[in-house]
């Protein structure tokens, strides 16, 4: 089904791998276009509870645009909008959570990938970087959208204006990843939180998600109004019922994520 990518859906979960290796999983269009046939994949798939996202058993989560593959339109914008700016769509409004494996460097659009996701579990030893500055762009691909909401302007500005590296610890400081842990068991880690989300109530799950990213440019009314229409379509929900009956009967709920 796919080239760029590997492709795997096993006990409610999906595993989308960058497979491009030899190039530390540069984007490229044919790697980007199978990114978003993969997440439209799963948004179609009712068997799919979460999604986990890595790099495989590379040195690089993601290393950015793949420059050597040359540009297809001097318009650079026109790229970002044919091809990156539906993949972070996609990617935020997937009523699915999805989990970014950073098992190794993420870089340009790269991090932007990684910041896509819902929850980061990364290697210790690896780090971020925005290094647009240093071929005289700006980031995109969504950076300059997550980073001032995680981090706040002042930090952003800097990490987007040097392109320095920014290590694990540091990350975690700040924010920008949920957990950092040694590379032997970061597969251990990613697969417990997949088990979790897997059993989960997906359909709150994906309303949150959605709440979230319209949180910044809502009031407190607006976000309140959200919140009461999100709440009328999990209270007709199937995992509602079972939450609530398993609550009642002393037991763990049995959720099927409708």
């Amino acid at each position: 089904m796919f080239d760029t990518l590997l492709y795997e859906v096993k006990d409610g979960k999906c595993y989308i791998t960058l497979n491009r290796p030899e190039v530390f999983n540069a984007l490229n269009n044919k790697l980007l276009t199978e990114l978003n046939k993969a997440i439209t994949h799963c948004q179609n798939d009712e068997s799919i509870r979460v999604v986990i996202l890595s790099g495989g058993s590379g040195k690089a989560f993601c290393s950015g645009a793949d420059l050597k593959s040359g540009i297809t339109d001097s318009n650079l914008g026109n790229v970002l909008k044919a091809t990156y700016n539906p993949l972070i769509t996609g990617m935020k409004a997937l009523k699915k959570p999805i989990i970014c494996k950073l098992n190794g460097m993420a870089a340009g659009a790269g991090m932007s990938l990684a910041l896509a996701c819902d929850v980061i579990i990364a290697d210790k030893d690896t780090y971020l970087t925005e290094l647009f500055v240093g071929i005289g762009l700006l980031p995109d691909a969504g950076s300059m959208y997550f980073l001032p909401r995680l981090i706040g302007t002042l930090k952003t500005f800097e990490l987007c204006s040097t392109g320095r590296k920014v290590f694990m610890e540091e990350a975690l400081q700040l924010g920008l990843v949920n957990k950092i842990v040694d590379s032997a068991f970061l597969t251990e880690e990613v697969e417990k939180m997949a088990d979790f989300y897997a059993k989960s109530a997906t359909k709150s799950i994906g309303l949150m998600k959605n709440i979230l990213n319209k949180s910044f440019e809502n009031d407190l009314e607006g976000v309140l109004n959200l919140e009461a229409e999100g709440q009328t379509q999990c209270g007709y929900s199937h995992d509602f019922a079972e939450g609530v009956m398993a609550f009642l009967q002393k037991r763990e709920a049995s959720f099927q994520g409708k």
